[in-house]
């Protein structure tokens, strides 16, 4: 997979590049968790999200928020981290101008960030919001959600309790013209170790697979 860097607000930004061979193939950008807490693009969960898009046909980008592994800046409270994503999906749009889809996945922090992007970004047309850190971060920015997308969290995550991604999943199915489907994970935690892992990019395969048979957002 083709190491790249791409020009962001603050210089320099390190990603992994995975196209696909038709010009037309869907697009995706996956989000690292939280960069002072040891947050990467390597990160398991973010790892296997960007095989599970390139496996369903997308070209993916992942990449280093700055501050973190190649990228350069300092990490800048979510503010900046908000403006490299968008730097990301620019790069990634420019290199697929063809493309009819475009997708924003998301584990933790990169969820809260993905969220952001998808209310800045029309033409985002699903999300996937893994682990969305409800208690830590103000998610009612999301007003209202402009596409339709998929929240899934594990039962027993500690970092981002169940309940308050559930209060966030009831707002935003409040809202007409779009569906959210919420997916919890029996026993999962917050990182969805050993065999979560496999339910996880299941339940993620199996939504993204549904909706790009879907004419609606």
């Amino acid at each position: 997979m083709p190491e790249v860097i791409f020009p962001g607000p603050e210089g320099r930004l390190e990603g992994r590049y995975h196209p696909q061979k038709e010009r037309d193939a869907p697009i995706a950008i996956v989000l690292h968790p939280h960069p002072q807490f040891g947050g990467t693009m390597n990160n398991k969960v973010v790892y296997n999200l960007h095989y599970a898009f390139y496996n369903m046909g997308f070209t993916v980008l992942r990449f280093n928020f700055r501050g973190v592994g190649r990228s350069q800046g300092e990490y800048d409270q979510g503010v900046g981290e908000l403006s490299d994503a968008a730097s990301a999906l620019d790069y990634l749009q420019s290199m697929n101008s063809n493309s009819k889809h475009c997708w924003v996945a998301g584990f933790s922090f990169g969820a809260w960030i993905g969220m952001q992007l998808l209310m800045r970004r029309p033409e985002i047309t699903g999300f996937i919001s893994v682990s969305p850190p409800a208690n830590m971060y103000d998610f009612s920015f999301l007003a209202p959600c402009p596409s339709s997308g998929l929240v899934i969290n594990g039962t027993s995550d500690r970092v981002a309790p169940p309940a308050d991604t559930s209060v966030l999943v009831d707002k935003l199915h409040e809202q007409k013209g779009i569906t959210i489907t919420h997916t919890e994970v029996e026993g999962a935690d917050h990182f969805f170790q050993d065999r979560h892992m496999d339910t996880l990019i299941d339940s993620v395969s199996d939504y993204v697979k549904r909706r790009l048979t879907e004419t609606t957002r």
